[in-house]
């Protein structure tokens, strides 16, 4: 028996747990308030994607008419046989526990295989191409991937058509400004993937027996099934008090005024749910005594209320706890490959242990964000020693040393110090995260977060336009983005860019001209990610909250963005709009959709712009080496005093060797290093080379002390002459360009 039960409802992702659940029941262990937590989504999927799984679809989808059927329906159906007898090896393959399978499966003649594998045996090297030189474990795992998607579009065709592996019913959640469809959806029989689902919750509810069900509901595709599970316990098991929380109410129930929804759910939590949460779990434990609330939509006298009457502040970072991936089914979550796109196969491939650098945005300003909500307007950084304190005790609860930041844009300030408290504990972590494309992140910067472990950034570099970046209040050109995504390149870090087109008075020239920016950046190599998004107007952002400032006309359904506002009841957060520009940003998706890529697969950069699109656009006004030219900036012989010398190298090696020169000889002192890769060596005058093995001692990590650039040309200054000349020269670069960092 436990108190509370947190679920996060079908579907997020199949690697990875998504991670609310775990922070809640973190911070519920700082409490004492015992919870038990389930993703119910990756049940469901295993209960599925079983032997018995297989076999109950097929009986049921033999029940129904076949003559509607497609082909490839029909020759699944067919090898219905051959699915049931692999399925279950190729699950244990993607969970990491079958390794062995990947040769038997890239040989061609193990997955029965249907239409997701045409392009792939159509152009396999053109595949194995697209996805640079695959291992036989990632090809193998892309295959899987094919195999479980042919099983997919069968429940869909022919089972369950709002079945998705990370969305279920997505379009009842999705700008569902009334709760009609979904009231009138949850009405009806239950589908099959509803039967599976409930089952399975009824086993947990039964045992864990909790005074309070929490779900989380991130996203739109798990909305329905929340409903429909919370609609099973009020039904069955009415004494439990339901609360939904998450990202999908947070942005989008907080103009929520219908009724009906508290048939299914006694409370509505907005924002950071720890407090929310506790004094929920204080009402309910209290014999029905009033509490006061934090951000809860509840039904009073038949009707709903806001209540927000505690007094009480929000936790602090510091105070809400490790999170606790207790009691979910880690070593079951499927790592797969779906598409060629190197950081979306980051997010699908391999269990990453998620974890927050800071609270909210510490930029906040760009206008087609949310930045009037808390989790992007209240930023509060975590300190770097706790949050590596957090780390390993994650990666002794869970096993991984995955690490994901989930950040809206992780501080660069605060990265260096968490890669410094890394280094400084020996310890051996991946991680990845989201930025912003600061020019804080220098090249030595770069350096020392990817010797601490950093993989990969993504970052929105969205419209590659100085006018827009600027209305978009971005606070950086595209100067800044070529020169910082060089330094995390040319350091061995990835970069993804977040790319956008449609923004309000985005021209057909500025399209275009942003596409070349973009074809420039792949092509020097110094990008190697990137999606296409189209701009969407949501009603929290700058944009929303002041179209007229930005030259868009809200509307619905030729309903006028006021009148609309008043009828909304249930979900309120992208708004129906049109550019006063008139252009129809919409045609542009498919053309630069496949550019990008060819470009990210290194292909097509002499293809004329043109080529992409079927319809006339103009030539680009960028010149053709204007990147290239952003990238070629003149050294600075400068010395920043209050900057922090580090070095992260080890202890040389010193040896006495004579230079002669014109029939001159003199002593030299000769320092090999060596780290992971190279061996490499300097020659310093003797007294200088041996005050700067002194130095490197002092400036080592283990020391934990602080040195500043300014403290180092002192010291040097002390015995020696023009510290400038000394740091500048030849030597002493290539040590800069081996661990020697100013940061």
């Amino acid at each position: 028996m436990k108190d509370i039960l947190l679920i996060t409802p079908p579907f997020t992702q199949l690697n990875t747990p998504y991670p609310a659940t775990a922070y809640l029941k973190g911070f519920l262990n700082t409490k004492n308030i015992s919870s038990f937590q389930m993703d119910l989504g990756i049940e469901v999927i295993l209960e599925l994607f079983s032997k018995s799984g297989l076999t109950n679809i097929f009986q049921y989808a033999s029940k129904q008419s076949k003559k509607d059927w497609s082909e490839n329906a029909q020759r699944i159906f067919a090898l219905q046989q051959e699915y049931g007898k692999t399925i279950e090896a190729t699950i244990a393959f993607l969970q990491g526990k079958n390794a062995s399978l990947a040769r038997q499966i890239c040989s061609g003649n193990f997955l029965p295989e249907a239409s997701r594998f045409n392009a792939f045996n159509e152009d396999e090297e053109g595949f194995t191409w697209a996805f640079g030189a695959m291992g036989m474990q990632d090809k193998a795992k892309h295959l899987a991937t094919l195999y479980l998607e042919d099983i997919s579009d069968f429940i869909v065709e022919c089972v369950d058509a709002n079945f998705g592996f990370s969305r279920y019913a997505e379009r009842l959640g999705r700008s569902a400004n009334s709760f009609d469809e979904l009231y009138n959806e949850l009405q009806k029989e239950l589908t099959y993937i509803d039967t599976i689902t409930l089952k399975l919750l009824k086993e947990i509810v039964v045992a864990v027996e909790p005074k309070l069900v929490l779900f989380s509901v991130p996203f739109p595709g798990n909305l329905y099934s929340a409903f429909r599970c919370a609609q099973w316990i009020k039904e069955n098991i009415p004494a439990v008090k339901i609360a939904m929380g998450g990202g999908f109410p947070n942005t989008e129930l907080r103009d929520l005024k219908d009724k009906r929804v508290f048939e299914f759910f006694d409370f509505i939590t907005l924002d950071d749910g720890e407090l929310p949460v506790e004094l929920l779990y204080t009402l309910v434990s209290s014999s029905g005594v009033e509490n006061q609330l934090k951000r809860t939509f509840l039904l009073e006298n038949k009707e709903v209320v806001y209540k927000n009457n505690s007094l009480q502040k929000d936790y602090k970072q510091s105070e809400i706890g490790t999170p606790d991936y207790t009691d979910l089914v880690l070593d079951k979550y499927i790592s797969v490959i779906e598409i060629a796109n190197p950081m979306h196969s980051l997010w699908s491939d391999g269990r990453w242990n998620k974890l927050t650098m800071a609270h909210g945005c510490y930029w906040g300003k760009c206008t087609f964000c949310d930045i009037s909500l808390d989790y992007i307007k209240v930023y509060e950084p975590i300190a770097a020693k706790l949050l590596v304190d957090r780390m390993e005790e994650l990666i002794a609860q869970t096993g991984e040393t995955g690490f994901h930041f989930v950040d809206e844009a992780a501080p660069p300030a605060l990265m260096r110090e968490v890669a410094l408290e890394i280094l400084r504990r020996d310890l051996v972590v991946t991680w990845w995260t989201n930025i912003r494309f600061e020019k804080s992140f220098t090249s030595d910067l770069c350096y020392l977060l990817k010797t601490s472990g950093c993989i990969a950034v993504s970052g929105g570099l969205e419209v590659a336009s100085d006018r827009l970046l600027e209305l978009i209040k971005k606070g950086v050109t595209v100067e800044q983005v070529a020169q910082v995504t060089q330094n995390f390149t040319v350091n061995g870090i990835m970069v993804h860019a977040y790319l956008m087109y449609g923004y309000p008075t985005q021209t057909v020239q500025e399209t275009v001209d942003s596409l070349e920016m973009v074809r420039q950046l792949f092509e020097l190599g110094i990008i190697q990610s990137g999606f296409w998004h189209q701009f969407a107007m949501t009603a929290h952002s700058p944009v929303g909250l002041d179209p007229d400032a930005f030259g868009v006309i809200p509307q619905q359904n030729g309903t006028s963005f006021s009148e609309l506002a008043k009828q909304i009841t249930f979900a309120n957060n992208d708004i129906a709009f049109k550019d006063k520009t008139g252009i129809n940003h919409d045609k542009f998706s498919f053309g630069l959709k496949k550019s990008l890529f060819n470009y990210m697969h290194g292909v097509c950069f002499d293809y004329e712009l043109q080529d992409w699109f079927d319809f006339k656009i103009p030539k680009t006004k960028i010149q053709p080496d204007f990147i290239a030219t952003c990238l070629e900036k003149e050294a600075v012989f400068t010395i920043k005093a209050n900057i922090k010398v580090i070095w992260l190298g080890g202890k040389p090696t010193q040896e006495r060797i004579i230079k002669t020169k014109k029939g001159k000889s003199w002593e030299m002192l000769q320092l090999t290093f060596y780290d992971k890769i190279n061996t490499f060596s300097i020659a310093l005058d003797q007294e200088k080379g041996e005050w700067l093995c002194g130095f490197l001692e002092i400036l080592a990590l283990q020391n934990k002390l602080i040195t500043t650039l300014g403290q180092m040309k002192l010291d040097f200054e002390t015995y020696f002459d023009d510290f400038e000349l000394f740091w500048f020269s030849k030597p002493m670069e290539i040590l800069k360009s081996n661990g020697l960092l100013t940061l």
